[in-house]
């Protein structure tokens, strides 16, 4: 019991630091999602998502063993589900990851990579309040395989090749534009030219 409240009261000290640390910079930068998270914010938000996760989760070894057919499954799954924001190479660079407060992290870097396959894990299933991240799993943990093989890709992204990442743009997701765009070449190229000449995007 004497743990529990040691762990309760951390948690609560660093909640009441972090929101004292950040009404300050507030007072002084505002609420804009386009600056970067200060070291403090970065810090206590590192530090809270730790002790977040239970210990038990946090030593759960990974029960998918790694294998080619693995990595290529977790692959298609990341460019549909998870490149959108973090990127296909897991760089974050996409104009909604970077629209985020906080950015999206670089998959790639020790801060991702340091953690622990149940770490990663768990923010895959469970998500992570008052950011970005969805939470990915369905059912209970001991049946979410699919989070289980994207921590092997996770692993794998700091050596991706130029040729899996050029693979990984044909499973990406498409939008309307773009299916109504191939869906008119298409057409053009059968030589039916009864639908309009496709108009370029234009920002005013």
């Amino acid at each position: 019991m004497a743990n529990k409240t040691k762990f309760a009261l951390g948690i609560l000290g660093l909640i009441v630091l972090g929101g004292i640390s950040s009404g300050w910079f507030i007072l002084g930068r505002g609420f804009s999602a386009k600056d970067d998270p200060t070291a403090v914010e970065v810090f206590i938000a590192r530090r809270v998502r730790s002790l977040a996760t239970p210990r038990g989760d946090r030593d759960a070894n990974n029960p998918v063993a790694k294998s080619p057919e693995v990595i290529s499954e977790a692959m298609a799954h990341f460019a549909d589900h998870c490149a959108s924001c973090h990127a296909n190479d897991g760089s974050g660079d996409t104009s909604l990851g970077k629209g985020l407060y906080p950015k999206t992290p670089d998959l790639r870097r020790a801060a991702t990579q340091n953690l622990t396959d149940g770490e990663l894990f768990y923010i895959i299933h469970n998500g992570i309040r008052l950011t970005g991240m969805p939470a990915f799993g369905q059912g209970p943990p001991d049946q979410d395989m699919d989070s289980w093989k994207l921590v092997h890709f996770i692993r794998f992204l700091p050596g991706i090749t130029s040729e899996e990442l050029e693979k990984m743009k044909e499973m990406n997701p498409v939008s309307r534009h773009e299916m109504e765009e191939e869906e008119a070449i298409r057409k053009f190229l059968a030589g039916d030219d009864s639908q309009p000449a496709i108009e370029g995007h234009k920002h005013d």
